[in-house]
């Protein structure tokens, strides 16, 4: 009778142990959108520009998990491979993924059991007192004490598998975030090594139209002295000029700025400048960028992703507060042996064992376990919301990138036609002045027009390249395509791993070692050499 109650007490145990308190989590569903709020987001931009000046958008093409490469710069490339494998961000967030695995990992262990070994050896004098013959001078003797105890929690209501759950999506947000991190880091990189060429061909073209400006002003100073020219038009040119000078080292500044920063970003000190010097030549504007349907943003954006997984934590926390208030059931066994002698340990009549199970059933706490439960329900709607909140900013961030690269390609087209009508008038003006037709003056001033067109252009050109950075960005950046970041990474290097028995064999030479260790005075003599 007993045996067949025990075994309907384990098949009803077995069948509990599959049972999951609280709510099971379901992946929000994507937004039911054809395009990114634009009426020309099918379209190709380059029909919105002449010229070419536009690249064509893809719609349902995916982007390739080496974004950067569509920049078409080996220059670039090395140094986001550079960052990948240098920056502290990366590591600290690869880290951190690290923590969180194996603190998933380490719950899993709750489900099984736990099996622990101890021994012990007490040196003990007894009383006559204690058994009621005062006179009795008792007795000195010493017990030895071995044993194995084992453990088991059943998981009848899912709170440890809750737990797991929860650590497995914590996991996920870590791995989302390092993802998030990178792209971060790439783009900043691209962003960073555009803002270097551009400000390099803007101090160029500045420094142009100065040595400009200075010939056209002694020009004018030699036409004053001959009496052709007023005093007040040296001034004008002399204003124009200091004018221009100013312009020129807050570029320099910037341009400091910007090594300093992708020093940084690499993972280096500032006067430890990357070698790679950027120009605009150097970085190609994609002539194609693909744009992703608006369905596959929510998959893609690992900001959104990361949201996501911090949703099914605090889904799953629900569960382990919720299964918190049902009973919780655990089984027990130990077996020891006890002797005075230690040849005396292993013989039959020194063996003693112990088996039972233990129920605890929560009754009152104060509300403790309601509140908390609702404290994880409000934190599931305030994650939801943060995910709601989250969604939307990633479509906003698309739709601003699509509409900047409309207004670039308008801009660009504009700057080009200003720059050619610019050109076109200094090459009149320079074949009327070479047969007398037009003043050197007049031929220096087309030259300053032109000069400024050009940094116009130049400006223009670097917003169209990080508007094409930032797009790709803002889709995502295919990293999805990619290798496992955390076997890309080189992190710090960590003492080396050891097994078991290494571990033991260390603890017990470094208690040998302690334990030889007196301090005579010699030994403090000669450690104080």
């Amino acid at each position: 009778m007993f045996h067949k109650n025990t075994s309907i007490a384990l098949a009803v145990s077995l069948a509990l142990s599959g049972c999951m308190l609280g709510p099971d989590f379901k992946r929000p569903l994507a937004p039911k959108l054809t395009n990114y709020g634009q009426s020309n987001a099918n379209a190709p931009a380059s029909a919105l520009a002449q010229g070419g000046s536009s690249p064509s958008l893809l719609p349902g093409k995916d982007i390739p998990g080496l974004w950067w490469g569509l920049f078409r710069s080996p220059k670039l490339n090395a140094l986001i491979q550079q960052g990948l494998r240098h920056s502290p961000d990366l590591q600290a967030a690869q880290a951190a993924l690290a923590a969180t695995q194996e603190s998933a990992f380490a719950q899993k262990g709750a489900l099984l059991p736990t099996l622990d070994a101890s021994f012990s050896d007490n040196r003990q004098k007894t009383s006559g007192a204690l058994f009621g013959n005062p006179g009795y001078s008792g007795s000195l003797f010493t017990l030895y004490n071995a044993s194995v105890q084992v453990s088991y929690t059943l998981d009848f209501f899912g709170a440890i598998r809750r737990q797991i759950e929860s650590l497995n999506a914590q996991a996920e947000y870590q791995r989302f975030l390092l993802e998030g991190a990178f792209l971060s880091l790439a783009g900043n990189i691209v962003t960073t090594a555009i803002q270097e060429a551009s400000l390099r061909e803007q101090i160029a073209a500045t420094e142009a139209m100065i040595a400009s400006q200075t010939r056209q002003l002694e020009l004018i100073k030699q036409q004053a002295q001959l009496g052709s020219a007023a005093r007040s038009a040296v001034l004008a040119q002399q204003a124009a000029l200091a004018q221009s000078q100013t312009q020129l080292p807050p570029l320099q500044q910037q341009l400091a700025q910007s090594r300093h920063q992708l020093s940084l970003l690499v993972g280096d000190l500032p006067h430890q400048a990357p070698a790679a010097q950027f120009t605009l030549a150097d970085l190609q504007a994609p002539e194609q960028l693909p744009i992703s349907l608006p369905s596959q943003l929510v998959e893609h954006r690992p900001d959104i992703r990361a949201q996501e997984s911090m949703l099914h934590a605090s889904t799953a926390q629900i569960g382990v507060l919720t299964a918190s208030v049902f009973p919780n059931f655990a089984l027990t066994a130990s077996s020891s042996t006890i002797a005075t002698d230690a040849t005396n340990m292993f013989v039959p009549s020194s063996y003693i064992w112990s088996a039972g199970g233990k129920v605890l059933q929560p009754i009152f706490h104060g509300g403790q376990f309601t509140h908390a439960r609702s404290s994880a329900i409000a934190t599931y709607e305030q994650v939801a919301a943060q995910y709601k909140s989250t969604v939307l900013k990633a479509f906003h961030d698309v739709a601003d990138t699509l509409s900047a690269l409309d207004h670039d390609a308008a801009e660009l087209e504009a700057q080009s036609h200003a720059k050619q009508t610019a050109r076109e008038s200094l090459s009149l003006l320079q074949a009327q002045y070479g047969v007398g037709a037009a003043s050197y003056l007049q031929v220096l001033d087309a030259e300053r027009l032109y000069q400024q067109s050009q940094l116009g252009h130049i400006k223009a050109q670097a917003a169209r390249l990080a508007d094409s950075a930032a797009l790709l960005q803002a889709l995502g950046g295919g990293w999805w395509h990619r290798a496992d970041l955390s076997k890309t990474i080189r992190a710090p290097k960590t003492p080396e791993k050891t097994t078991l028995q290494q571990d033991i064999g260390c603890f017990i030479h470094a208690c040998i070692d302690q334990g030889n260790s007196i301090d005579t005075p010699a030994t403090q003599q000669e450690n104080n050499k």
